[in-house]
């Protein structure tokens, strides 16, 4: 949506004026997870299996798929990457 669309450029935008001074900006795009906010759609088996389908992996998020992105860009693995978004969203955005 375009909430990610405007961290995706913040992002950009962040890392072309701080990656200089040797701040790497990246971003975890997160798919569809169980929050707070997701509650209710989640509590609604039929929206919730939807959402699922609409991932190449066939499943929602859990919590700790993030684990592996936020590790790697927090890692030396990362010292090479700025300005980018690192989507965990279980193959949404492929589709």
């Amino acid at each position: 949506g375009a909430s990610k669309g405007g961290i995706t450029q913040l992002t950009r935008a962040m890392a072309q004026e701080w990656s200089k001074d040797g701040i790497n900006c990246n971003a975890i795009g997160p798919g569809f997870f169980p929050t707070e906010l997701t509650a209710s759609v989640f509590a609604n088996a039929d929206l919730s299996a939807k959402l699922a389908h609409c991932t190449a992996i066939g499943r929602n998020g859990l919590v700790e798929d993030l684990h592996g992105a936020t590790i790697f860009l927090s890692s030396p693995a990362s010292n090479f990457i700025t300005g980018q978004t690192l989507f965990v969203d279980g193959g949404f955005t492929a589709k």
